[in-house]
């Protein structure tokens, strides 16, 4: 049986909280890579930031439904949401708009499993972790290349 460190890439490309989204977004376009995991200065995942990601920072904002009743103001909607989405479309790093939850799977982890996660949650890659430390990315691609071998 295959395990996720059968097929991983280990040679990942990561980012940091610092990096500027205008480097991110060159990171996307040379590597063409759709996910990027973000990493901290001892190499532990700390998330991960995807092109939907930074294509965000282009939509329209949508401003909340208030209620104004007796000098109140009350919000129809998740006042948090709306300050979560003002930051990213106004972000400049990727610490401004990257997900902290991140699923990830372990090297041990039989391919099955890896393909069944990423079908019913429609992931295109996801981390491969040791503990907190990234050791490599498990994409698609890498689940396709197995049918061919």
């Amino acid at each position: 049986m295959l395990k996720t460190r059968d097929i991983m890439t280990t040679d990942v490309v990561t980012v940091r909280k610092e990096t500027s989204l205008r480097e991110l977004a060159g990171i996307f376009t040379a590597r063409r890579v759709g996910s990027v995991p973000v990493v901290d200065d001892g190499g532990n995942l700390i998330g991960i930031v995807t092109e939907s990601d930074l294509i965000e920072q282009d939509k329209s904002l949508h401003i909340p439904t208030v209620i104004s009743l007796f000098d109140w103001v009350i919000y129809l909607e998740s006042e948090k949401k709306f300050e979560k989405e003002l930051q990213k479309m106004t972000g400049q790093t990727v610490g401004d708009i990257y997900k902290e939850t991140v699923e990830t799977v372990t090297p041990d982890t039989p391919v099955t499993e890896v393909a069944d996660i990423m079908s019913s949650k429609k992931f295109h890659a996801m981390p491969v972790v040791d503990g907190k430390r990234l050791v490599g990315i498990v994409s698609r691609i890498d689940l396709i290349k197995t049918m061919v071998q």
